[in-house]
């Protein structure tokens, strides 16, 4: 099969065998979404190698017999595969298991390929209401989502969300969508800023923040970059919320004296749960479809890769 793999420092478009895994499930792969994490993998983020890509819709094509009649079934699947052993995974919570391996992240193989591996457990069968180009955003969506799982917002909540890319607009959408707070979305493109516009969104570019400070309650840091983290300080009111979004290849520097004085709350937030993001699409609150930009067969992996990495684009799609 092809897979579009990093390794030695190169990324290619290879010939593979296609993966064994005894006792997970094999699923064809459908359609799979470049994300600013394979961005930073490829400069060196995580220290991975391997085939890329954590973002996908496919369908069953063999299951272990005790996987409740999935094979055949078009999914998504949860990126985390726990041990099943620890305390973290009896309770449910593979995302945080010391010994997880994480799909196209952390050894295991991901997503940019004609075939994946993942445990029946972690896949989900997608709603016939929910299509393909909606269903390949169900991980980043639902780590959109999962901010609410980390932090208590309400409808009185002032929120900023700074990052204009696909992660930032989809925390801005979900916030709005499940806390209808006031989120203002803060970026640097005036083109992506216009696709992110919907009822309960307001947007700003960077310039028209200049001199705004202190002002929101709760800010999201979502912008995959250095210079982010610096914004969301300046945002933030005393005694406000920082959730950080960003993984990057890189080290953030902020006013550390600010935070201790002014008592700021500064919370990670990183996987959520595929189940509320499907609820979400299968409702139509959002048209995905606004967000993607180009669309490449995996043969043309690097490519779309470089085109990702382009200035204004948000979401690139691979098919095998």
């Amino acid at each position: 099969m092809k897979a579009l793999r990093f390794k030695t420092k190169q990324l290619k478009v290879e010939d593979v065998a296609p993966p064994i895994a005894a006792g997970e499930a094999l699923v064809r792969v459908s359609v799979s979404g470049i994300c600013n994490t394979d961005l930073e993998i490829v400069r060196g983020y995580a220290g991975f190698e391997g085939t890329i890509g954590h973002e996908f819709v496919g369908v069953v094509e063999d299951a272990p017999a005790d996987s409740s009649g999935i094979t055949g079934k078009r999914v998504v699947g949860e990126i985390n595969a726990g041990c099943g052993r620890c305390g973290l995974c009896r309770t449910g919570d593979s995302r945080h298991c010391p010994e997880r391996t994480v799909l196209g992240i952390h050894g295991r193989d991901g997503a940019h390929a004609e075939f994946l591996t993942l445990p029946a457990g972690n896949l989900i069968e997608v709603p016939d209401e929910v299509d393909d180009v909606e269903a390949v955003f169900v991980e980043p969506l639902a780590a959109a989502a999962g901010i609410i799982e980390r932090i208590e917002i309400g409808p009185d909540s002032k929120v900023a969300v700074v990052g204009d890319g696909k992660l930032g607009i989809l925390c801005a959408w979900a916030i709005a969508s499940l806390r209808e707070s006031d989120v203002t979305l803060i970026g640097k493109h005036r083109s992506k800023l216009e696709r992110a516009s919907i009822a309960g969104v307001n947007t700003r570019t960077l310039d028209e923040i200049t001199g705004i400070s202190r002002a929101f309650d709760v800010v999201v840091e979502a912008s995959g970059s250095e210079s982010g983290f610096a914004t969301a300080v300046d945002l933030v009111t005393a005694r406000g919320t920082i959730v950080l979004k960003s993984t990057f290849h890189g080290q953030p520097r902020w006013d550390a004296a600010r935070i201790v004085v002014d008592e700021i709350a500064i919370i990670g937030s990183r996987c959520g749960r595929f189940r509320p993001a499907l609820d979400l699409l299968r409702l139509g609150r959002f048209d995905m479809s606004r967000l993607v930009d180009e669309e490449f067969r995996l043969s043309d992996g690097v490519r779309a890769m470089e085109r990702a990495g382009e200035r204004g684009v948000l979401k690139v799609l691979l098919r095998p």
